[in-house]
């Protein structure tokens, strides 16, 4: 797969993108620094969400318009059912292709929106879906995209299967 972007992807004045955007960026920082989740919650509410007058910009991680409450919820959400999480994101993988060989980014992207589309339907599946294939657009410059997008669609219908449920079919009266 392809190299990192270098910068987070920028959120333009869309509060649950960023959330969704400090998300990734904590679960992956929690797994790579070996972090409890709540120390790094606490430390992107302090030092990484919402404007800064020194720097309003996504410089250094910082993420000016994120809704803190739903980020908040996400990385808990996720933090405390990342093993099934994790099995069933591996569930949605080629068997040569096991979790742990992922970008450690793109691992934590996929663990966010498994850890959405666990919990409650709302947001709409599709929704979770074009929010996160976003955000992978704004980490990735190559194939991962691609890859998060069918992954994505695999995890949606392993939670959701009621929103990809066909819709039934017209009955006509016979004459």
């Amino acid at each position: 797969m392809s190299a990192h972007k270098g910068k987070p992807p920028a959120a333009g004045g869309r509060p649950r993108t960023g959330a969704r955007v400090a998300a990734v960026q904590a679960l992956f920082q929690s797994e790579q620094a070996g972090e409890n989740p709540e120390s790094v919650i606490a430390e992107f509410v302090r030092h990484r969400l919402g404007p800064n007058e020194a720097e309003e910009s996504y410089g250094e991680g910082r993420i000016p318009e994120a809704d803190a409450k739903l980020f908040a919820r996400i990385v808990r959400n996720t933090a405390a059912q990342i093993e099934s999480l994790d099995e069933t994101i591996g569930r949605s993988l080629a068997k040569d292709w096991p979790l742990e060989k992922l970008d450690p980014v793109l691992r934590a992207l996929l663990r966010a929106a498994a850890g959405e589309l666990a919990s409650p339907k709302d947001p709409p599946a599709r929704v979770v879906i074009n929010e996160y294939l976003d955000i992978a657009n704004g980490f990735f410059v190559g194939d991962e995209p691609r890859f998060a997008n069918g992954v994505l669609d695999a995890l949606a219908r392993a939670y959701r299967a009621d929103e990809f449920a066909p819709a039934p079919a017209a009955t006509v009266p016979r004459a």
